[in-house]
């Protein structure tokens, strides 16, 4: 059948014999501290530290209300990961929101999740990466002037073809890929640190005198300097995808958030002031891409290390945005609410390869239709209705089920406090500056509708959906990496 409930196993870490009908379906418990702490870190340090400040100062108006805003939006992703730790302590199941709502709210509530995340979430996040390693890129190709958008967009989607060709080849090659542009990013920011540190300490303050000076008071305006301040931090709940592979999740989950949250929290803050401290306020403004920027300015005739060193991290970000998109996919097919096809991988290579050229699609798609604040703004308005669900979920247990083993508390007042920020974060722009896009996006969650009824709820499977399948499986080589659980 094109859909059906089934036990998964991962093809990232299953071994899978074709011919003898052997495999293995249990996941192996690989990650520690270190590798949490890289893997959150990692994910979080993408494209939003080199694009975001630029907008968070548009919105907010002045340099100090905007370094306010970065700080709130570490110590709010810092509450979201405690209260997910929780959770995770609750339900060790692999999945993120996925299967907390699936557990906690039902079938329905977890496949419009699904549904939204596998066809608009994940692409937006990886478009929008792809559009920065764009903006990048090609800027030194542009001196002293804005890059084309034809330019930028056609550079974006070649990005996303080579990592489809990456992710589809071999696991192994884009693990490397991943590990070489960590250490990139690390060195791009430490280097734009330092360099602000000397330029503070030869006087150069100015952006940062009278610097609440013209704030932005609108609610909507704040929220949206939210949206691309929490860009930035977008990838701390990447652990409770992993939950499965977790050396003592119970303790590991919990200490890898306390650890890494607030080193990219503190990198982020000193990154902004390097940025302020280099250029004036209406400079930064104009910049199309910052650390560009901060190069030509500090750096002089060394400024093409910086665009390089931004390329490489942004390319590596979206390599991991990419490589872990599949999960929610075979998660979700597990439960029966994907088709099959999605969960398959490739006979040889072991690769996701369904899942990653159905989200290379639509990631292609977004980049033709929209730009990188566009499609941040919405990617964070969908994320942060779905946070905001998940948060009340782990209420929900904390007051009706408080019995429920768990070696890990938030205090309540914690997701009391993210849940109150998601509800400002999906009600205000809407309230303050309402666009029509908005109300596409509720209208798009609530078409899930159209598809859970007959396919899931009453496993109604046409034929010709049979028959696709089967030659998709045909085309791209592809099987079931998993067994039914009898």
């Amino acid at each position: 059948s094109t859909m059906r409930e089934r036990k998964a196993a991962d093809p990232l870490h299953s071994s899978t014999d074709l011919t003898e009908g052997k495999e293995k379906l249990r996941l192996k418990q690989e990650v520690g501290l270190i590798s949490g702490v890289s893997l959150i870190a990692g994910t979080m340090i993408g494209s939003g530290i080199f694009m975001s400040p630029e907008w968070v100062l548009h919105h907010m108006g002045n340099p100090a209300s905007s370094l306010l805003i970065w700080a709130a939006c570490g110590l709010l992703a810092m509450f979201g990961a405690l209260s997910y730790a929780e959770l995770g302590t609750i339900i060790k199941e692999s999945g993120g929101e996925y299967i907390y709502i699936l557990r906690i709210f039902g079938s329905f509530p977890a496949f419009l999740f699904a549904y939204t995340s596998v066809i608009l979430v994940r692409p937006a996040g990886l478009a929008a990466v792809c559009l920065s390693f764009a903006e990048y890129a090609i800027a030194p190709f542009y001196p002293g002037c804005s890059s084309p958008q034809i330019a930028i967009k056609c550079t974006a989607a070649a990005c996303i073809l080579i990592l489809t060709i990456i992710n589809c080849l071999n696991v192994r090659l884009a693990t490397s890929v991943m590990n070489i542009f960590t250490a990139a990013k690390l060195l791009a920011l430490l280097v734009i640190v330092v360099g602000g540190l000397v330029l503070l300490a030869k006087g150069q303050t100015q952006s940062f005198q009278n610097g609440f000076q013209g704030t932005t008071a609108g609610i909507g305006a704040v929220g949206v300097a939210f949206y691309q301040g929490l860009w930035s931090y977008d990838g701390w709940n990447n652990l409770n995808y992993v939950t499965e592979e977790l050396k003592k999740p119970e303790v590991t989950l919990p200490r890898a958030l306390m650890i890494a949250i607030p080193l990219v929290t503190c990198l982020y803050l000193l990154v902004n002031v390097s940025y302020l401290a280099a250029m004036t306020p209406s400079e930064l403004l104009s910049s199309g891409a910052v650390a560009v920027t901060w190069g030509d300015k500090v750096l002089g005739s060394w400024a093409w290390l910086i665009s390089l060193s931004v390329a490489l991290s942004t390319f590596g970000s979206s390599n991991g945005t990419f490589f872990s998109g599949g999960r929610v996919c075979y998660i979700a097919a597990r439960e029966g609410h994907m088709p099959d096809i999605l969960s398959m991988a490739h006979v040889r290579r072991l690769t996701p390869s369904p899942a990653l050229l159905f989200t290379s699609a639509m990631s292609l798609i977004m980049i033709i239709s929209g730009s990188f604040t566009s499609i941040v703004n919405f990617f964070s308005f969908m994320a942060w209705l779905f946070y905001g669900m998940t948060i009340s979920g782990l209420l929900y247990l904390k007051i009706k089920k408080p019995e429920l083993p768990r070696s890990y508390k938030v205090p309540i007042i914690i997701p009391i406090i993210v849940l109150m920020a998601a509800v400002y974060l999906v009600l205000a722009p809407i309230i303050d500056q309402p666009q029509i896009e908005f109300l596409y996006i509720v209208l798009f969650i609530f078409s899930g509708i159209i598809f859970y009824f007959p396919l899931v709820h009453f496993k109604y499977h046409p034929r010709f959906l049979q028959r696709v399948t089967y030659h998709l499986q045909l085309l791209l080589e592809v099987a079931p990496t998993t067994r039914d659980a009898n």
